[in-house]
C-alpha cells in the first residue's frame, strides 16, 4: 500500500463543519524514520473538543492549522518499529489525528493493555474521557455522601463515568440527557437515581422534582438551557466543574435577551459558589491513580460503559456532525480497520 487516507482542515467552519471544511483525501504513506514507528490506525476517537480546534482563536491548545491533518486521539497497531521500546503488533494510543496511518516517536505514545479493556475502551472509559470525569469530579466537584450531583450529557463518554463515580461516593445522582432512551439507559445500566430529558416542555419542573434537596455539584458539559435550569436549584457552596459547553460550539452569535451577567455574579457571591474550568491534560500527575482505580473498577464490574462504534473511516465527518447534534449513544469511536 503506497497511500493513506486523511482528513485535512482546508477551511475554518462557521457553524456546523462539513466537507467544505474537512477534506477526505489520499496522501503518501508515511515512513518510519530513526527512532520512529509506523502505525496503522485501528480506532479513532471523536470528541466535542475537536470543534474548538477548528477555530483560529486563543484557547488552551493551539488550533489546527489550515492544510494540516485534523487532530485526534487514536488506538493504533505498530506495523514497523525503529525503536527498541515498541515492536510490531503492539497496540498504542496517541494523538495521531484523523488518518489511517502515521509515523511517530514512542514518547508521544502509550502502550495499552488489551487484557484490561478492549482497545476502543482506551479512547473512552479508561482513556481521556474517563480521566476527564475522574479529574473533574475528584479535584473540583469533591462530592460528599448524601449530596446531590447533577450531570449534563449524562449518557456521553464523560457523563456516564461521572455519574458512576459519584454513586460510589454515596451521592444522589441525577442525569440530564436529550432523549428518553438515553435517560433510561443511565438509570438502568449506570445506577443513576433519576435522569430528565431537557427537550421535554416541563424539563425544569422534572429537574426540580428529581432534586428535592437542591444541587450540590453540577458537572457542566453542555451550557444553554440546562445550565440555566440548574442554576435555579444550586445550594449554598455548590461546586460546578466546567468541562464543556457543547450547546454553544456551533453558535455564530450571542443569544438575544438581557445581559444576565450581573445577577449571575450576584448569585455566585451570595451562594458562595465555586466554578472551576479545567482541562484534564493539566493534571497528568493523576494518571497513575486513575489507571489504577479505573482498572480495578472495571475488573470488579463497578463501572460500566457504552460505546457507539461507527464502521469505516469515510464515515468520520458524518459521525462527528452527529456527535455535535447528540445522535451518538455513549462514547463515539470510528473503527478504521
Amino acid at each position: 500500500m503506497s497511500k493513506k487516507q486523511q482528513y485535512t482542515l482546508v477551511q475554518r467552519p462557521v457553524g456546523m463543519p462539513d466537507e467544505t471544511h474537512l477534506k477526505l483525501e489520499e496522501a503518501d504513506m508515511p515512513v518510519a524514520g530513526d527512532g520512529e514507528v509506523l502505525l496503522k490506525t485501528r480506532y479513532l476517537s471523536l470528541d466535542p473538543y475537536m470543534r474548538g480546534r477548528m477555530n483560529d482563536s486563543a484557547s488552551y491548545a493551539t488550533p489546527v492549522a489550515l492544510g494540516d491533518v485534523m487532530t485526534g486521539e487514536a488506538v493504533s497497531e505498530v506495523l514497523e518499529s525503529n525503536h527498541p521500546d515498541l515492536s510490531p503488533g503492539d497496540m498504542v494510543i496517541g494523538r495521531t489525528g484523523w488518518q489511517t496511518h502515521s509515523a511517530a516517536t514512542p514518547d508521544i505514545l502509550y502502550r495499552i493493555d488489551p487484557d484490561l479493556a478492549p482497545p476502543s475502551a482506551w479512547l473512552g472509559v479508561i482513556g481521556m474521557p474517563g480521566f476527564t470525569a475522574y479529574v473533574g469530579l475528584r479535584e473540583f466537584g469533591q462530592p460528599k455522601a448524601g449530596e446531590t450531583v447533577v450531570v449534563s450529557a449524562a449518557s456521553g463518554a464523560v457523563g456516564q463515568v461521572v455519574g458512576q463515580i459519584a454513586k460510589m461516593k454515596g451521592c444522589r445522582v441525577v442525569g440530564v440527557a436529550g432523549a428518553d432512551d438515553k435517560c433510561q439507559h443511565v438509570v438502568d445500566h449506570y445506577g443513576f437515581d433519576a435522569c430528565v430529558n431537557y427537550k421535554d416542555e416541563d424539563f425544569e419542573e422534572q429537574l426540580q422534582a428529581a432534586c428535592p434537596n437542591g444541587i450540590d455539584v453540577y458537572f457542566e458539559n453542555v451550557g444553554g438551557k440546562v445550565f440555566d435550569a440548574v442554576m435555579k436549584l444550586v445550594n449554598d457552596f455548590a461546586r460546578i466543574p466546567v468541562c464543556g459547553r457543547i450547546a454553544h460550539y456551533n453558535q455564530t452569535k450571542l443569544p438575544e435577551g438581557p445581559d444576565r451577567l450581573i445577577p449571575f455574579m450576584g448569585q455566585i457571591l451570595v451562594k458562595r459558589l465555586m466554578f472551576r474550568g479545567f482541562i484534564q491534560s493539566d493534571h497528568s500527575e493523576l494518571l497513575p491513580d486513575f489507571r489504577r482505580d479505573m482498572g480495578q473498577w472495571l475488573r470488579e464490574g463497578k463501572v460500566k460503559y457504552q460505546e457507539d462504534v461507527v464502521e469505516g473511516f469515510d464515515h468520520t465527518l458524518d459521525a462527528f456532525q452527529g456527535l455535535l447534534q447528540g445522535r451518538n449513544r455513549g462514547k463515539l469511536v470510528i473503527k478504521v480497520s
